[in-house]
């Protein structure tokens, strides 16, 4: 936990924000790599759907990552090769894309998108 601590001051995964007239007021487009990414900043719970695509995006973005092998089932280190250290980059990634923090102990435990997504999606203040 102290680990983690210590690296929330001083990591942060790089993303690239545009801002970019959506179909919704206050919207905002986040672009990485090839991809855009979807961001709301108003209060409606997100659906599963927007989760999933939203946390994948997350893990196709991160520098280790090969973006063809990222799905719903993958292991970070086991199926992408991460180390934990990457594991907790991620889990920041994750916060900031949601606008949540995740506490030590939780954040501990996801270590794969299938459980990052049930934990978001379960999250009531996620958005």
């Amino acid at each position: 936990m102290a680990l983690r601590t210590a690296i929330l001051r001083h990591i942060r995964v790089p993303v690239q924000t545009l801002t970019l007239t959506g179909p919704k007021q206050h919207e905002q487009w986040s672009v990485c790599g090839s991809s855009l990414r979807f961001m709301s900043s108003h209060d409606d719970h997100l659906t599963k759907e927007e989760v999933i695509d939203r946390v994948l995006s997350v893990v196709k973005c991160f520098p280790k990552v090969d973006p063809s092998q990222v799905t719903p089932d993958v292991h970070f280190q086991k199926d992408l090769g991460l180390d934990s250290l990457d594991n907790v980059e991620i889990v920041m990634a994750l916060e900031e894309e949601f606008k949540l923090e995740i506490p030590d102990k939780e954040a501990d435990k996801i270590d794969s998108c299938n459980l990052a997504i049930e934990y978001i999606s379960h999250h009531p203040m996620a958005s």
